[in-house]
């Protein structure tokens, strides 16, 4: 499943999945397509620097949800969904990762 392009004002802040850069999702090729099920996470960072998650389903009866996260949410998102699309110094930018 790809992310569909999705626009939703919250808290007087526009959101677009257009505008904004794919971090990581749950998507994983099982044989027969992408779709987990009929429900996907994506994980966007906007222009602006802002973090949104986006739940989409294939199910007739559920709607799709846009939901803005903190830096630090939008982090532990990211570490959680298995296929990144950036690493994580590009996805959060400044972070500082040390060795274990």
């Amino acid at each position: 499943m790809e992310p569909k392009d999705l626009t939703e004002v919250i808290n007087g802040k526009r959101y677009r999945t257009t505008s904004a850069s794919l971090l990581a999702s749950d998507t994983q090729w099982d044989g027969r397509s992408n779709e987990r099920l009929g429900r996907n996470t994506f994980l966007f960072r906007t222009p602006k620097g802002n973090y949104l998650m986006v739940l989409q389903s294939t199910w007739p009866r559920e709607q799709d949800v846009l939901s803005p996260l903190a830096r630090d949410e939008a982090l532990r998102v990211y570490e959680e969904l298995s296929t990144k699309a950036v690493d994580i110094e590009e996805a959060f930018p400044g972070i500082e990762i040390e060795d274990a």
